[in-house]
């Protein structure tokens, strides 16, 4: 681990040396938003997309660094799935949680098998190298990584267990409404076996790269965006992922819509919105577990950002921004899969690590930038407020600079 860290210093180190010229940042491009990406259990071994809403190719060969951690925690949970369609039938007619049927083999009562845990604080480390390739093309490339941690303090104070409960306890929930107490807290736990019999577990301090991601991003010239401040950008996006659990390569495209509103000279409102569609596994490189029966992730995201400029032309800018993904799993299994849990045991919630597989993610976050010509710094702070826990809660920070011709 202390390798790991002194190799990211290094690394770190070199590029800010090469910052260290004349180039600077275009001040402002649109939506200066860091990787919102949620560190989901499922979707860190996959390459989904990250909404562009920038205006303009940048000026400069820009590289960033993102950094987030994120909360997530499901109960142990079992799911069995009839394919016997009369025992469909009679299950879809009952309520999930009052749900009966009794597993006995493959010939007798045959059905899926499936179970799931989740414990962890999951930690992304990403490093994006944006390329102008003219004046409406840019290529952007970015290496992606994961570390698996108990999130014990100060390493995770925001979105550490200890942090979480203090909350729930003191604020809002109640005490343990979930069962993270009841487990333990501090606790790495990240076992999954998906229907086919394959199983994925990650332990404590567990590092690994995610994958490599190909995004390309094309501004086409409007007459709109002289004179309603209106801007346009179509993507088209390649993943490969290169984690042992799912080697494979993703596709995707999306389309965002700016809005600027400059409000005198200090101040400014940028409106976005945007959209992208990832076919998942569209090949795969060996042995893949399945992580959702549903082969497209669709995201739609909306985004309120206000600008203050200083009087040497930085800035400070407040976002919000509001993400809705699709489902993992295909929605019809919900209609008769039997759960099986620690329902007694646990306040509530205990079925979320297979329930949320089929329900539609969203998540708000609040984002600050800070912007100067030769560096760019972004915080900001995720909730589900759903409590989908995947993540509960997730906090990030990001710093974008320039670097050589």
């Amino acid at each position: 681990m202390a390798k790991r860290i002194v190799l990211l210093l290094l690394f770190f180190k070199g590029f800010f040396l090469a910052a260290q010229q004349k180039d600077s940042l275009s001040i402002k491009n649109g939506v200066d938003n860091p990787n919102l990406l949620a560190t989901h259990h499922f979707g860190i071994f996959s390459s989904r997309i990250n909404t562009n809403f920038k205006i303009r190719v940048p000026e400069h060969k820009t590289l960033t660094i993102d950094h987030t951690s994120g909360n997530n925690f499901h109960p142990f949970v079992e799911a069995h799935f009839p394919k016997n369609p009369y025992i469909r039938e009679r299950l879809s007619q009952v309520v999930w949680h009052d749900r009966s049927f009794q597993f006995i083999d493959q010939e007798t009562t045959p059905a899926d098998y499936m179970n799931i845990v989740i414990d962890a604080i999951i930690k992304t480390f990403r490093a994006t190298l944006n390329l102008p390739l003219s004046k409406k093309h840019e290529l952007e490339i970015t290496l992606r990584s994961y570390l698996i941690t108990k999130g014990k303090h100060p390493f995770s104070f925001f979105t550490g267990d200890e942090t979480v409960e203090w909350f729930h306890s003191n604020i809002s929930g109640g005490e343990d409404p979930y069962g993270r107490r009841f487990y333990g807290l501090n606790q790495v736990n990240f076992e999954y076996t998906d229907r086919n019999g394959n199983a994925l577990k990650l332990n404590n301090n567990d590092f690994f790269l995610g994958g490599l991601e190909f995004n390309h991003y094309y501004y086409p010239a409007l007459s709109m965006n002289k004179t309603k401040n209106i801007y346009l950008n179509l993507g088209s996006h390649l993943g490969i992922n290169t984690s042992t659990f799912n080697p494979s390569l993703d596709l995707g495209v999306s389309g965002n819509v700016i809005k600027k509103y400059n409000l005198k000279s200090k101040y400014e409102i940028n409106l976005a919105t945007g959209i992208n569609f990832l076919y998942k596994n569209l090949i795969n490189f060996g042995y893949v577990i399945d992580l959702g029966n549903n082969p497209f992730l669709a995201t739609f995201e909306g985004n309120v950002e206000f600008t203050a400029y200083t009087k040497k032309r930085n800035y400070h800018a407040l976002s919000i921004n509001y993400q809705l993904q699709s489902r993992y799993n295909k929605r019809k299994e919900a209609d008769y899969f039997r759960l099986l849990g620690k329902w007694q045991e646990i306040n509530g919630g205990w079925q979320h690590g297979v329930t949320t597989l089929y329900k539609t993610l969203s998540n708000w976050s609040f984002i600050y930038t800070y912007g100067r010509p030769k560096y760019k710094i972004a915080m900001y702070f995720k909730e589900d407020f759903l409590v989908n826990n995947a993540p509960d809660i997730q906090t990030g920070i990001s710093l974008s600079f320039p670097i050589l011709k």
